[in-house]
């Protein structure tokens, strides 16, 4: 038997939401160098033409018939003989609006599949914009039978609204499945991906490739990290993550089937993955939204050290500003990490003393607090004073001011609103303070492909080392008011991330005061969180699109087991009521 050859590139590209004109350009780009290759078929990811996630953008129809006018026009663009095209874009039938996945070949729209299983957790969304499509067969391609189910339709079991598209396919006649994807970064979902395709692959004994978008878009990344997966379930081809690749594969059937043996890229996952996501995050936020540059108050903490860091890997050091916003309890030893980071990273710098400004405040105050004494309030003073300041430079410049609170500070509140929480978008906003002593340990050690800052110790030892203060007040540590982060960060994970009840972690070990007051300041701190800048989301549940509590809410855990639902109380009651009601 003589071997069948299908050559496919796999286009892991960066789309901007609404840019329907700009993805249609970066499309033909791409399959210009797909036809350099000699391809049969390039193919883009999930929603390519609108980029992803476009939210309620796609119900507007204007979006969606400029959606439809881009995609005609790359379908009469085919008629060259050159590769057929696989592209993702909202598309409306019959009145209804799928999420769908177009081939285009031969100057035409050759088929449609829509995808079936939409996603409907977390941060997904998609039933309340979109139709369920039905389950279709396999399209053929180039004398190729091609099993396309989009995203979702290859990571949901079996459930009652679950429609086994992959079985479907297998059934009718697919050779391989191509998955185009909008599948954001969290920590550890490189391994989650491989296992979900991994278990297709078995069910359908078909190849798998999987095709998925890199880039910022608001709160999300996508770190692409596309792959293949042969029908043996080995490693055909990998390619980076958080970064842009297109790529040519060839596909070779023989006796046992399709096969690709391509190249293998490394994957970035854990302390690094998470690292690479916030640089491309806050990177992709300045281009796509057209900011100059960023600046951000540089203190001489650690989280400001981050942050700096991370804007000039994303930016380069020319746009990257920091300002030192100095008072009476700012210490010396700030003054210098300050100007030492700065000095490493090569940004622009400068010092603002804000004494003039809060004394300002606190003698036009003097009569309004005439007779109340000093507290927290007068150490928010100097906070918002350093937040006004730095709003008027961006508001100067057209820089957007970059907050630098981490998840641990936004969980309990330990952020003044108008004040640190100032600004257009958070890069570790997602990342707690344990994690923020990793990450600078880090860089230090480790620069990113693509990373545009300094190799080597570019966040001082001194800052890594000191003990966090916000320097409200004298001698202040973040310790006087908070317990130390190790142990509040392991709370706060089991309450946001894995949403325990407060018994299961007193269980744990941990000591139930200190864990039913740090369940009482994440539930008051809701209504600043409301109000915060987005920022990268990297864990399995940030604040923002993944959590969304009221700010009203009287509930709080009782801190006890609850009867089950079988207990001969709970039957009791529910019967008792239920009488109530039919009476």
């Amino acid at each position: 038997m003589t071997d069948t050859r299908f050559t496919i590139t796999l286009a892991q590209l960066n789309p901007t939401v609404g840019d329907i004109a700009g993805n249609a350009a970066m499309a033909r780009v791409a399959r210009a160098q797909a036809a350099r290759d000699a391809a049969d078929l390039i193919v883009f990811p999930e929603l390519f033409i609108a980029g992803y996630p476009p939210e309620d953008l796609v119900l507007k129809p204007s979006f969606q018939a400029a959606c439809r006018a881009a995609i005609e026009q790359l379908a009469r663009d085919t008629a060259d003989d050159g590769p057929a095209v696989l592209i993702g874009t909202p598309w409306v039938d019959a009145g209804k609006l799928y999420n769908a996945c177009l081939l285009l070949d031969g100057g035409r729209i050759a088929a449609i599949r829509y995808k079936v299983n939409l996603p409907n957790y977390g941060v997904f969304d998609e039933k309340r914009v979109f139709a369920r499509g039905p389950v279709s067969g396999p399209m053929t391609i180039r004398g190729v039978r091609i099993g396309v189910p989009i995203c979702e339709d290859t990571w949901l079991e079996e459930s009652e609204d679950y429609e086994n598209v992959v079985e479907c396919l297998a059934e009718t006649g697919a050779e391989f499945l191509i998955v185009p994807n909008g599948s954001p970064y969290a920590r550890g979902k490189t391994d989650l991906r491989l296992s979900v395709s991994v278990a297709r692959v078995t069910e359908s004994d078909l190849p798998l490739l999987y095709l998925n978008q890199v880039g910022g878009q608001d709160e999300l990344v996508f770190d692409g990290a596309s792959f293949v997966l042969n029908a043996d379930r080995t490693l055909g081809a990998q390619l980076p993550a958080f970064a842009e690749s297109v790529t040519t594969l060839q596909l070779i059937k023989s006796a046992a089937g399709w096969r690709c043996d391509g190249p293998i890229a490394q994957v970035l996952d854990g302390d690094a993955g998470d690292y690479a996501a916030c640089v491309l995050g806050l990177r992709d936020y300045v281009q796509k939204n057209g900011f100059p540059g960023v600046l951000m108050g540089v203190s001489g903490g650690i989280d400001s050290a981050l942050c700096a860091a991370i804007a000039v890997d994303a930016l380069g050091a020319e746009r990257v500003r920091g300002v030192m916003l100095p008072f009476r309890f700012t210490a010396q030893v700030s003054l210098d990490d300050a100007a030492d980071l700065a000095t490493r990273l090569g940004i622009r710098y400068e010092v603002l003393p804000i004494a003039a400004a809060v004394n300002g405040f606190e003698e036009i105050l003097a009569g309004t607090f005439k007779g109340l004494p000093r507290d927290i309030t007068e150490e928010n003073l100097q906070a918002r004073t350093r937040g006004t300041l730095l709003m008027a430079i961006s508001n100067k410049t057209g820089a957007m001011v970059v907050t630098t609170g981490n998840k641990s500070e936004m969980s309990v509140g330990y952020a003044t609103l108008y004040g640190d929480m100032n600004g257009g978008f958070n890069p570790i906003k997602d990342i707690y303070k344990t994690e923020v002593f990793r990450l600078c340990t880090l860089r230090n050690a480790w620069k990113p492909d693509g990373a545009l800052g300094p190799a080597g110790e570019v966040i001082p030892v001194n800052i890594i080392t000191r003990p966090p203060t916000a320097e409200l007040r004298e001698n202040q540590t973040d310790q006087d008011s908070l317990p130390p982060y190790d142990v509040l960060d392991a709370i706060l994970e089991r309450l946001v991330e894995r949403e325990e009840p407060l018994s299961k972690i007193f269980e744990a070990g941990f000591d139930r005061d200190t864990v039913v007051r740090i369940e009482r300041l994440l539930n008051i701190a809701e209504y600043k969180r409301r109000q915060a800048a987005p920022g990268v989301k990297v864990t399995r549940k940030n604040f923002g699109r993944d959590r969304r509590y009221p700010i009203t809410n009287k509930f709080r855990d009782p801190g006890k087991e609850l009867p089950a639902p079988d207990d001969p109380l709970v039957t009791r009651a529910s019967r008792a009521s239920s009488d109530a009601f039919e009476g």
